[in-house]
């Protein structure tokens, strides 16, 4: 179907990939905006550090037990249905979020727009499955995927500025206008390009089981465990790894900052490179690989400008690895599949990144010094790096020369078998 069919190469297709690329931005805008104010969030509610944390750790946690029924919904209802769902309820959930006079709301909201985050997030594979050649289907999934990034960077650096303005009630209302905008585009530009039924079958809605099954995504579960889990743990303690290097939080937020603009530049570069080069596995270990070293650096370094550039460099390699990751699966799933291919990415992704996120201090706890727990983030991109070996290479083109390669060594060892 995706070498010949007509439909793949309709223009419309990045109209539809935009009006994803919003909700998907939105999403991890409402995720993140609140990471930045978490002190002040302390003060106004009089909170503790635990407590106020739980406005962000919800996210990963519920994604854990909702990726299944998020990627039993796209496969079965079909991705447009599934986002559309998610998209609604997640403007539905920021309104919450306006009433700031209790912490009680504020963490409703987020409680809500966490519910609603895996039935945007998971629909990206079946959209890519539906509107995009094979071919294209890692820079279709990096541009869909740069969306997170770019929601991730707004809103940690529009919160501040807005609340210091306006105050925590106003900002929230603005958030909540994004996701309405976002939200509504997305109902009227979004349009399904086969019916739903074509990208099925009638093992859809049994979800995980067949995709566990398939040859190679083993390994790729392990990359999204390890990588993410990495992710996840610096982005959350980079103010605490940073200080004992002389950084101090101010400067760390910006170090932030230029991890996550390098990967809304790498989640276009790499996918795109990785397309017109016609391989998707190198660029996986690859990324792994360098991520891994820049991590090390990360860890060691004291200079500031040295830490900018190694940071950008991290997320340049780190970050696009995560595109690779959904569009290498749902490959090795098949399109009826895609969505359970997609959940179960980020399903490990984000159980690495709740594992990590929660290690962090337990180690901490028992005198282990910052530098050793980049080190132990390291070593982790390092893992993944080794897992990233082990799955077939997926373009579509080489994946079947691959194959026949592998089939003609098979017979010219058998005629060389004495008979």
């Amino acid at each position: 179907m995706a070498d010949v069919d007509p439909k793949l190469h309709r223009p419309y297709r990045w109209a539809v990939l935009l009006a994803y690329v919003g909700v998907m931005a939105v999403q991890q805008m409402l995720w993140l905006n609140l990471a930045p104010v978490l002190l002040q969030i302390q003060s106004k509610y009089g909170v503790s550090e635990l407590t106020a944390s739980a406005l962000i750790l919800v996210f990963p946690l519920l994604y854990v037990f909702l990726s299944a029924p998020a990627g039993a919904m796209v496969d079965a209802r079909g991705w447009r249905f599934t986002v559309a769902v998610g998209a609604i309820a997640t403007a539905a959930a920021a309104v919450l979020r306006i009433f700031d006079g209790s912490f009680f709301m504020l963490f409703a909201g987020q409680v809500g727009i966490a519910l609603a985050q895996p039935f945007v997030v998971n629909g990206i594979s079946k959209l890519v499955a539906d509107w995009f050649d094979e071919a294209q289907g890692a820079i279709a999934t990096g541009l869909g995927t740069m969306g997170m990034f770019v929601g991730m960077a707004f809103g940690m650096a529009a919160t501040p500025p807005l609340v210091a303005a306006y105050g925590l009630s106003i900002t929230m209302a603005v958030f909540f206008g994004i996701a309405t905008f976002a939200a509504v585009f997305f109902v009227l530009v979004a349009r399904d390009n086969h019916p739903p039924a074509t990208l099925r079958d009638g093992n859809a809605d049994s979800n995980f089981r067949p995709v566990l099954e398939v040859r190679g995504i083993w390994p790729l579960l392990g990359v999204a465990f390890v990588g993410l889990g990495a992710f996840n743990g610096l982005t959350t303690w980079i103010e605490a790894i940073l200080e004992p290097q002389g950084i101090d939080s101010e400067k760390a937020g910006m170090i932030g900052g230029v991890i996550i603009a390098g990967g809304i530049v790498g989640a276009v570069l790499v996918p795109l490179a990785s397309d017109l080069l016609k391989r998707r596995k190198p660029f996986l270990i690859a990324c792994a690989t360098l991520a891994a070293a820049a991590m090390a650096v990360v860890g060691n370094a004291h200079d500031y400008g040295t830490l900018l550039g190694v940071g950008a460099a991290l997320g340049f390699v780190l970050l696009p690895a995560f595109a690779l990751l959904l569009d290498m699966s749902a490959i090795l799933a098949g399109a009826a599949h895609a969505g359970a291919a997609t959940g179960l990415i980020m399903l490990f992704g984000n159980a690495g990144g709740v594992v990590v996120i929660l290690l962090v201090p337990a180690v901490r706890a028992l005198g282990v010094s910052y530098g050793v727990v980049v080190a132990m983030l390291a070593a982790l991109l390092a893992l993944g790096a080794v897992f990233a070996l082990l799955p077939p290479e997926t373009f579509p083109g080489a994946a079947a020369a691959a194959a026949r390669a592998q089939a003609a060594a098979g017979r010219r060892a058998s005629e060389r078998e004495p008979g």
